[in-house]
């Protein structure tokens, strides 16, 4: 079998509804950490694989959903994609410029296009700078607003699109709710009138209630100014109602990834099914009634992970040859990929 890395072009066949032109393309992207020993003379003795061959696509207009557990290679995806980290190897093309290559000066220009929400709302935010500040040094510094007057104007209306009262322009972080400073910090990703967001767990962070408020902001942004996002989460049920598509991450790799509808309705991938089966359902009768799969074992170290298949040791489904041979990233069905030999 060929190793899933070596699969760079497969993504990019997958229909889309929401347009046909891709804004973001991965391609076989690795971030290896090196481990090092020593004091005087320090060594590298061993690399944690957090993403160990990633590719796939985002089309402009679309929310791509990215889950797994903690400790995937999720976040660090999304740095990579940022250019926060520099990947070990790989290709990051925005808009048909490779990311991965570009040098200081030019990663400027890309900041006004690719943005992020964090997923803690406190610590993103400096607890010095008033939230108008905060929202307008961004304009400042990227010379989007040099007015100051025009600037201030520009944060009240930012403001009140992400359903805040125009009067926090002067107010503290700590002075705001965990669901209010997770606004201020949408606020700063549209002052830059970026056309890609990376959301890093916006949501995860906040009480129930608040977070369907902001999971429904973001979609209504999402239409009002045609943004692509990058949905990055653990909870399911939160990505089902966002996302068009959905990627499945396990230990740095893809594992599965289909329209959001094909994915809950049909999973292939045994970790996805067991992802799945995870999911609580309000119904108390029918979830008394559901059989309950647990996941054997714990996660493998991304330091020294499992031969073939990397979900093999776990997987309900395993044979003898999934110890040996990497699974084939393949397209069972027409925009469905699972990387798993038993299906």
């Amino acid at each position: 079998m060929s190793d899933q890395t070596t699969v760079t072009e497969s993504p990019e066949a997958v229909p889309d509804r929401v347009s046909g032109e891709v804004l973001v393309q991965v391609r076989n992207l690795k971030m290896h950490f090196p481990i090092t020993s020593g004091v005087l003379i320090q060594r590298e003795v061993a690399h944690v694989r957090a993403v160990d061959g990633v590719s796939f696509d985002i089309r402009r207009g679309e929310t791509l959903g990215l889950v797994g557990e903690s400790g995937c290679g999720k976040t660090t995806t999304g740095r990579c994609i940022l250019r926060l980290e520099r990947p070990t190897a790989g290709e990051i093309y925005f808009d048909g410029v490779n990311v991965a290559n570009l040098g200081k000066r030019e990663l400027i220009a890309l900041r006004q296009k690719i943005q992020v929400i964090f997923q803690d709302p406190y610590s993103s935010l400096n607890p010095r700078m008033k939230i108008g500040d905060i929202i307008g040094e961004p304009m400042h510094v990227h010379k989007i607003e040099p007015d100051r007057k025009a600037r201030d104007e520009r944060v009240r209306e930012l403001l009140n699109l992400c359903g805040l009262d125009p009067r926090f322009a002067d107010r503290y972080p700590h002075e705001m709710s965990g669901g209010q400073r997770q606004r201020v910090g949408i606020a700063r990703a549209l002052a830059m009138k970026a056309e890609f967001i990376i959301c890093d767990e916006p949501v995860s962070a906040l009480d129930v209630s608040i977070q369907a408020q902001v999971i429904n902001l973001l979609e209504d942004l999402r239409e009002e100014f045609h943004l692509t996002y990058l949905f990055i989460a653990h909870d399911l049920s939160v990505v089902r109602h966002l996302c068009h598509r959905v990627a499945v991450m396990y230990l740095g790799k893809i594992v599965e990834l289909a329209d959001c509808d094909e994915l809950y309705d049909n999973p292939l991938h045994p970790y996805t099914q067991l992802l799945l089966s995870a999911v609580p359902i309000p119904d108390p009768e029918v979830e008394a009634k559901r059989e309950h799969r647990i996941v054997k074992g714990e996660v493998p170290s991304p330091i020294n992970p499992p031969s073939g298949c990397v979900f093999h040791p776990r997987c309900p489904m395993a044979v003898d040859g999934c110890s040996k041979n990497v699974p084939e990233f393949r397209e069972v069905k027409p925009g469905h990929w699972v990387a798993c030999t038993e299906v």
